[in-house]
């Protein structure tokens, strides 16, 4: 009777050490699963405020190109509109390619292509697009400060300056740059190909290379007479 007595007595005490055990394990388990939700929760507000910051940001940035605009007074003029066809296993997708010029009359201009499925659309981003890629064009007075002659691929377009009340001698792509960049009195020539892209981005590469007469001039230590001889 006494050793049955004792081997219940041993029984029972392993039981209540497995159930300590077991509750050591589950306090165990559940302090870990509270320390991984703890960084989880001061990650979550961190992520929101990066959130606010980056809307913020982007506002800012919006905000900043608006007054830009506003300060250039920018006008836009559509130079050509071409419909291309891309031709796919169901059959031809039709959308409109087209070539704007950006400016503001005072010696900035740029341009820029959109493409689209209407025509509205694709103005709309070849002038985002042209405001991007605006440069800052050296003036003369009403014309440009030397005889320059732009390049791009097989477009060649040759700018002379003129004297006052000779107008815009120019036609095509080259006239719309040169008025939204308020060169009023201007010679050119447009050699070899006649596609408006070429002419446009080799008179846009010819309004880059235009030197200013005045750092030209301090850079030489010569007068503005002398430093094209």
């Amino acid at each position: 009777m006494a050793e049955e007595k004792k081997k219940e007595e041993l029984k029972e005490e392993s039981k209540e050490e497995e159930k300590k055990e077991e509750l050591q394990k589950k306090t165990e388990r559940e302090d870990t699963e509270k320390a991984k939700e703890k960084p989880l929760k001061t990650e979550e507000p961190k992520k929101a405020e990066e959130k606010v910051e980056d809307k913020s940001e982007k506002k800012e940035e919006e905000a900043k190109e608006e007054v830009v605009e506003e300060e250039l007074d920018l006008k836009d003029q559509v130079i050509s509109i071409r419909r291309v066809t891309k031709v796919v296993k169901g059959g031809k997708n039709l959308s409109f390619s087209v070539l704007a010029a950006v400016g503001n009359g005072n010696g900035i201009v740029g341009i820029g292509k959109g493409k689209a499925r209407e025509v509205p659309m694709a103005i709309g981003k070849a002038v985002e697009d042209a405001k991007k890629k605006m440069i800052k064009v050296p003036l003369a007075e009403t014309t440009v400060p030397h005889l320059i002659r732009g390049v791009a691929g097989g477009g060649v377009v040759i700018l002379r300056p003129a004297s006052k009340g000779t107008g815009v001698i120019a036609g095509g792509a080259v006239r719309v740059i040169m008025e939204l960049a308020g060169i009023k009195d201007i010679l050119t020539k447009s050699v070899r190909s006649n596609n408006p892209v070429s002419v446009a981005n080799a008179t846009m590469d010819a309004l880059r290379r235009l030197k200013d007469p005045d750092t030209i001039s301090k850079i030489r230590g010569k007068t503005k007479d002398r430093i094209w001889q």
